[in-house]
């Protein structure tokens, strides 16, 4: 079993503190307060980015934002290699865990590949191409409050 250092672990608790979530490999691990299943996908799919040593794994709650899903996680390759690595590894993973009908796309390149299961949308990017569309801060801000005006 493979442990990741303080650091990373600081970092991942910190990322899936802000949903709500436990760290990867935290000893609550399985177990939610609602029964979420989108919620324990979501836990599996971070232990195995972190066994991928994907970077900065980010974990966002789309309830109420938005219905495309349930949640988005987005992560970091080192390079397109990565990329391509953490992609196949997720579709596999996915497969043995029964929730392996997701749509893929951008493997071709690996710049940014997006991993949709339905309920759980991941997208693993390039740091570069990361930094340039922002997609945490897109979706990870509060949604406005709907007024009228005039």
């Amino acid at each position: 079993m493979r442990t990741t250092s303080d650091a990373a672990h600081a970092r991942a608790q910190h990322d899936h503190a802000a949903v709500g979530l436990q760290p990867p490999g935290s000893a609550n691990m399985g177990q939610t307060s609602d029964g979420n299943p989108s919620a324990e996908l979501v836990k599996a799919i971070a232990i195995w980015l972190d066994e991928a040593k994907a970077e900065n794994i980010v974990t966002i709650d789309l309830k109420g934002k938005s219905t495309i899903g349930d949640f988005m996680m987005i992560a970091s390759g080192r390079n397109d290699r990565h990329v391509g690595g953490i992609a196949d590894m997720l579709q596999k993973k996915l497969r043995e865990y029964g929730a392996g009908k997701a749509r893929v796309e951008g493997l071709e390149s690996c710049d940014w590949v997006l991993i949709d299961n339905g309920d759980v949308i991941v997208h693993v990017f390039r740091p570069e191409v990361r930094d340039f569309y922002k997609l945490e801060k897109m979706w990870s801000g509060d949604r406005p409050v709907d007024e009228t005006t005039h």
